[in-house]
């Protein structure tokens, strides 16, 4: 009986295919999901300064005007425009991950690049008016717009503000 023996080149070609396999493990398995989970705190934190920073803009919108707006437009019309604003700007706002205060960026989430959902709310008051003998005078209706905001990022990172409890004005989901 004579036996066989399988040449080298078989052996080396095995190896390199295990040793690949086990590469495509190792970056399956550790690799892979540490850069996922990186790039999305990376996500999380710059989608949480962006809202500080839209924020802080929606204070000084409703120091000057009274009230707060759900227009993008005209919140960073304000900012570009007030000569106050624009002297302490880079005081004011906070710096982003990716770098420096940039306010044409600021109205997207930095993961899927959708708008953030910014709204303001609208109360309308209604009050019966007697005079001192008891008649019905008429009806006072008052509309109130923009007493709070509510701004959301699309990609579920955390909410500012409430459209129906003043005691979450300016307060941040997660905490801060």
């Amino acid at each position: 009986m004579t036996s066989r023996k399988e040449p080298t080149y078989i052996h080396i070609i095995l190896l390199l295919i295990a040793a690949g396999l086990v590469y495509l493990l190792i970056r399956v398995a550790i690799l892979d999901p540490q850069n996922v989970l990186e790039q999305e705190k990376f996500f999380k934190e710059e989608s949480r300064l962006r809202m500080i920073n839209i924020k802080t803009a929606e204070v000084l919108y409703k120091n000057k005007f009274g009230k707060f707006t759900d227009s993008f437009d005209s919140l960073f019309n304000f900012i570009n425009t007030d000569t106050l604003v624009r002297a302490k700007r880079d005081s004011i706002f906070v710096n982003l991950k990716s770098g420096t205060f940039v306010l044409d960026s600021l109205m997207y989430s930095p993961k899927s690049h959708s708008l953030y959902i910014l709204q303001i709310d609208t109360t309308t008051t209604t009050d019966t008016v007697v005079n001192r003998r008891g008649k019905f005078l008429r009806v006072d209706t008052t509309t109130t717009i923009g007493n709070r905001y509510y701004l959301e990022c699309s990609d579920g990172y955390g909410t500012i503000g409430d459209l129906k409890n003043d005691a979450k004005i300016n307060v941040p989901s997660w905490g801060q």
